[in-house]
């Protein structure tokens, strides 16, 4: 057997050497195999069960592409109804081409899709806080509002359409990260919630799982290559900043030495997650309280996004006008 020999059915003609367990595949069997283990993944990890509606969360971007395709496989199957949705945050120049692309992948598959804009839903674009703000000695990172105006949309949308699922394309990449960032910045609280699927006290929030959770960030982009699809490589402007692109960086070229050291990492920590979460939960009670502006799940009086709201209203945006 030859080094362009598939493994599986001995077609002369590979497209991936996985370093990690020593396959060499074809086309055929790579794409299988990626749709095998994330469908083995659901079953083994219970992240759905059938008669859910799962909304996904549909940028355009390779992971959530792959995340739609695959589980439109359950879609067709009559397992579960399947829904997209597509943030339009507002980043001139970026998301536009995301969004195209998300429409056209959420059509040629028949899928529902719904498309909610910061502009439409707070009255702001992101673009429009960070420039509000750039002079300030205290400005927030671009992430920091986004991650929390995303979570209330999905959160929205979700109960808007009887979502009893939210699916995201975090892959095996994003969850190692998350997990050596957290673990530098002690980060206990964001530690314990890394997993497959949330595990929300709360009801009021709706479940998030993680289908794409064990597949390696560069198989993901290959697998929605060898599928035919267009979707939209371009990294976030303002992604640049964060702390986080510096520990992908750190893990790849740890990567590049030793090539099973995200898997090793993401099971390692599922050892060790009970016991930190025990210890944990000793010391922190669960905050269910209710925010007093707009009614959602909140730790204090009023939620994260009501008071970034209030902070972007009153000093950021008419500091400007």
């Amino acid at each position: 057997m030859t080094d362009n020999t598939c493994t599986q059915c001995g077609y002369e003609h590979v497209v991936i050497h996985r370093k990690y367990n020593g396959q060499r595949l074809c086309s055929s069997c790579f794409k299988d195999s990626i749709e095998k283990k994330v469908l083995k993944t659901i079953r083994k990890r219970k992240l759905v069960t059938k008669g859910d509606k799962v909304l996904v969360g549909l940028s355009g971007g390779k992971d959530s592409v792959a995340l739609l395709n695959i589980l439109n496989i359950l879609k067709e199957k009559k397992i579960i109804e399947l829904e997209a949705l597509t943030i339009d945050e507002g980043i001139g120049g970026y998301r536009e081409e995301g969004v195209r692309i998300a429409k056209d992948v959420a059509k040629k598959l028949n899928v529902k899709h719904h498309i909610v804009s910061f502009e439409d839903k707070y009255g702001f674009t992101l673009d429009k806080i960070m420039e509000a703000q750039k002079d300030n000695n205290d400005a927030q990172h671009a992430c920091t509002f986004c991650g929390v105006f995303r979570r209330q949309i999905f959160n929205h949308v979700a109960k808007q359409t009887h979502a009893n699922k939210l699916a995201t394309g975090h892959n095996l990449d994003d969850e190692t990260q998350s997990i050596v960032m957290n673990y530098l910045e002690g980060n206990i609280h964001n530690m314990v919630r890394i997993g497959y699927k949330t595990e929300a006290s709360d009801k009021r929030f709706t479940q998030k799982i993680k289908p794409l959770r064990e597949i390696p960030e560069k198989e993901v982009g290959l697998y929605v290559l060898e599928s035919g699809y267009e979707v939209h490589f371009d990294g976030c402007p303002y992604a640049h900043e964060s702390f986080r692109m510096e520990i992908g960086d750190f893990i790849r070229e740890l990567n590049l030495k030793h090539p099973t050291i995200m898997y090793s990492t993401l099971n390692n920590f599922e050892k060790i997650k009970p016991a930190i979460k025990k210890e944990y939960v000793k010391s922190h009670t669960v905050p269910n309280g209710t925010c007093e502006v707009c009614g959602e799940p909140a730790s204090q009086k009023k939620c994260k996004s009501c008071l970034f709201l209030e902070k972007i209203n009153t000093e950021l945006l008419n500091k400007n006008k």
